[in-house]
């Protein structure tokens, strides 16, 4: 049985007709494409943000130097006097978004091209000529405390300092290799010269592939696409532009599915290789691609191809991908020298690696283990999959095998479909709020699962860490909130408290030519708990904390992101047996404090932690390898942790292993899914907070909530 759809829509309050009519110009004067997409933009922003910043000179400074950044990370390209001669249009950005010429874009893309060509130029000067290793110098990685060079000269000593180091990295691992080279090996006679000579190889290689990315990733549509996004996220972090293909892409991602040719690929130095054919895709029904082929180019239908050396293997796929139905044209060279023409056409692709998925662990108690990478939802295809209906069917099967608890794992969740988050609630909850959410200027709208039944009313612990996002939070919370479950993980999770829509921009202004102009994904509410408190910013407390090595990735470390507020609290009532959190929480950590392996792990988080504020490494020798020996003593004792926690008895569900079949590619994948979890210091860590749980609520199972 399909559950029902509870959410409704949400519409921008803005008309496409005025868009189009009132700031684009006229029949005689049409705007460029560029002008459109910034208009169109702006105006969206302005009428359908959910707290939208005043479009001024000082947002218009912020974007150009967020912008400015995008393009020169590492500050290698543009000089002091660039950023200076282009000070003048940093105030111009927000006429731009009302209808003036994308000027400040077009100067920065003229320049950057400049600049990014000199560079091309400087690096393989300076990787021709050996370096001098025993002087004593040093140079600074993060950009933060960088400036822009202050001319040509500098510039030109910023990049010998990158170069020298990165030399450097590849010349003490070519010494250790020679080291532990056996005798009769040629590695083993060859002198540090040598050596030198053929990291400097390696480095060029390196940064060859780099500038080949550059020339081909950063055309002038990509340098925009960078420009409107600083534009966007520079409103909050999660309103972005997508161009075409990453909107088809992000479509794809929330679906599970896409239409492809269902092979898996890789990057190998500066070519894309199969790495394997999915059974029974297009590709594998095809039967000319095979496992190790190289894909050289490729060309949509009968067009003229696009050679993919040097791509990465994302702007590949994006090449690869398309209609259903369609055909792409891939020139091959196999195993065997041969090169060929290819042609497969496109059908749907589903990746089962995002779906929900179950498993038993057994041990003091037999527990249930479910894992859900993300809330996916097909919007597109009534029958497509939804994650609020799959994990309910996980958690059916679960019960069936009679586990005394279930463990929900939401870690590394980014989020997903507002709607399911609702629905899967509502398994484990009568009926109730779940979430409140809030759109610009208006009240909350309460969203509450309408149905009183509960498909699971045993012990529940929801795993989390700080990648747990937007819909992971709010499931978090509202388990939380009715004290339901038992959270375990970081001492809080992402702090994603907003909610986005996605607008094709063609809907707004119809491209004559019939090409894209993209589609914007706008933040246009905000989401509170049941309790009041919102999970913006602060995310979602643990109930259980446990040493994490994942930090600064949290929605606070974004200054642009929307602050935290309350409103008042839902109408609910809590779980009849409420969780007993003060109680599993001083017992976890009583079980922490003597344990190896997480004392162990909270050792090496805090060196891992020291190592990441090194602002300066030594380009000497000597120094840099004494400095890398204490470095990787910490990251070899971080690895270790794993060799001091038990191994979990994990296994499939039976009716799970018989949908296997003889696929070896699924039956290999799945064997790596149950390998990574066998030896989980936090998944060992939350079975034994489940089991404690499940000792806890003995004495009260017999005790049904109200219907």
């Amino acid at each position: 049985m399909r559950l029902k759809v509870i959410i409704p829509v949400v519409l921008l309050s803005i008309s496409a007709g005025v868009l189009a009519f009132n700031k684009l110009g006229h029949a005689d004067d049409p705007p460029g494409r560029y002008e459109v997409i910034m208009n169109l933009v702006g105006q969206m922003l302005k009428e359908g943000h959910y707290q939208p910043k005043p479009i001024d000179d000082a947002f218009s400074r912020e974007v150009f130097n967020k912008y400015v950044r995008s393009l020169d990370v590492e500050k290698k390209f543009f000089l002091k006097s660039d950023i200076n001669r282009l000070e003048p249009l940093a105030t111009h950005i927000d006429d731009e978004l009302k209808g003036a010429p994308v000027d400040c874009f077009r100067n920065i893309n003229t320049l950057i091209k400049q600049r990014v060509a000199e560079a091309a130029v400087i690096y393989p000067e300076l990787l021709s000529k050996p370096f001098d290793f025993t002087v004593d110098e040093k140079v600074t990685l993060d950009p933060e405390k960088l400036d822009y060079p202050a001319g040509e000269n500098a510039r030109k000593e910023a990049w010998r300092k990158v170069l020298k180091y990165r030399t450097l990295e590849k010349l003490t691992d070519l010494q250790e290799m020679r080291e532990k080279a056996k005798d009769g090996d040629s590695a083993k006679t060859k002198t540090d010269a040598q050596l030198e000579s053929e990291a400097r190889v390696k480095v060029k290689q390196l940064y060859d592939r780099y500038f080949e990315r550059l020339k081909n990733r950063q055309n002038d549509n990509d340098r925009f696409n960078l420009y409107v996004n600083a534009i966007t996220t520079t409103m909050d972090p999660h309103t972005d532009y997508f161009p075409p293909d990453e909107k088809r892409a992000f479509e794809e991602q929330m679906a599970g599915k896409f239409f492809g040719i269902g092979a898996q690929l890789k990057e190998e130095g500066d070519r894309i290789k199969v790495v394997s054919i999915v059974t029974g895709s297009p590709s594998w029904k095809q039967g000319q691609l095979k496992a190790n082929d190289v894909i050289q180019k490729v060309a949509q239908g009968n067009t003229e191809p696009v050679d993919i050396t040097g791509y990465p293997v994302e702007d590949a796929v994006k090449l690869i991908r398309g209609k259903k139905g369609t055909p792409v044209k891939l020139t091959v060279r196999s195993v065997d020298g041969t090169t060929k023409d290819i042609t497969i056409v496109r059908d749907e692709i589903v990746t089962e690696e995002t779906f929900a998925k179950s498993a038993i662990i057994n041990g003091q108690h037999k527990i249930g283990y479910i894992y859900l990478p993300e809330f996916y939802a097909d919007f597109n295809d009534r029958n497509g999959a939804r994650s609020a209906e799959d994990v309910a069917k996980e958690v059916a099967k679960l019960k069936a095998e009679k586990v005394e608890g279930i463990i929900l794992d939401l870690r590394f969740n980014g989020g997903g479909s507002l709607q399911d988050v609702v629905q899967m609630a509502g398994l484990f909850i009568p009926e109730g709020p779940v979430v409140q959410v809030r759109s610009r200027g208006g009240d909350a709208v309460v969203l509450r699962d309408r149905d009183k039944n509960v498909q699971y009313d045993g012990p529940l612990a929801i795993m989390v860490n700080e990648y747990s996002a937007s819909a992971s939070e709010i499931m978090a919370a509202a388990m939380q909130d009715y004290k339901r479950a038992v959270i375990i993980g970081s001492g809080q999770t992402f702090g994603k408290g907003t909610v986005q829509r996605l607008f094709n921009l063609d809907d707004f202004y119809p491209v004559k030519d019939g090409g894209s102009l993209g589609a914007l994904k706008l933040t246009q509410q905000k989401f509170y708990r049941a309790n009041g408190g919102s999970t913006q910013l602060k995310g979602v407390a643990s109930d259980v904390v446990l040493p994490d090595p994942y930090y600064d990735v949290a929605e606070r470390k974004d200054s642009d992101a929307l602050v935290w507020d309350e409103i008042p609290r839902a109408s609910f009532t809590p779980w009849i047996n409420p969780v007993p959190a003060e109680a599993l929480k001083k017992n976890s950590e009583k079980r922490m404090a003597t344990s190896q392996a997480f004392k162990l792990l909270t050792e090496n988080l805090n060196a891992l932690k020291k190592l990441e504020k090194q602002e300066t490494y030594s380009l000497n020798l000597q120094t840099f390898k004494a400095e890398q020996k204490t470095n990787t003593a910490a990251l070899k004792k971080y690895d270790a942790v794993n060799d001091k926690v038990k191994e979990l008895s994990i296994i499939n569900i039976k009716s799970d292993m018989e949908k296997l079949g003889n696929d070896s590619s699924k039956i290999a994948r799945n064997k790596d899914w149950i390998k990574v979890r066998t030896k989980d210091i936090y998944l060992d860590e939350a079975v034994n907070v489940m089991n404690d749980l499940i000792a806890m609520s003995l004495p009260k199972m017999e005790r049904k909530p109200n219907r």
